[in-house]
């Protein structure tokens, strides 16, 4: 089950999932196994078999997978500008009320 907001937020609305290096990546699976939240997808008989198939399950500020991935092909967005990005939708939110 996915967060469908985040610190009031929309979860759609908050840009954080992993990115792929696919020139890195050398198809493991462990981000794979490591994640619970069924944010990636396999396709064994494509040309790129690992996809993002589901952003939005991924728990914002969470970089497991990440972490668990030994060569280092998995990036996410900058956290200091995710939090910003969620400051100002909130300040926008308010500020409709």
């Amino acid at each position: 089950m996915s967060e469908s907001t985040f610190m009031g937020v929309p979860r759609e609305k908050i840009d954080w999932s992993p990115r792929i290096d696919f020139e890195l990546c050398n198809y493991c699976m462990e981000c794979v196994k490591f994640c619970p939240h069924g944010v990636y997808e396999v396709h064994e008989n494509e040309e790129q078999k690992l996809i993002v198939k589901n952003p939005n399950n991924c728990v914002v500020f969470c970089r497991a997978c990440g972490k668990a991935c030994g060569v280092d092909a998995i990036a996410f967005p900058n956290k200091n500008e995710t939090t910003a990005h969620i400051k100002t939708i909130r300040k926008e939110a308010e500020g409709n009320e």
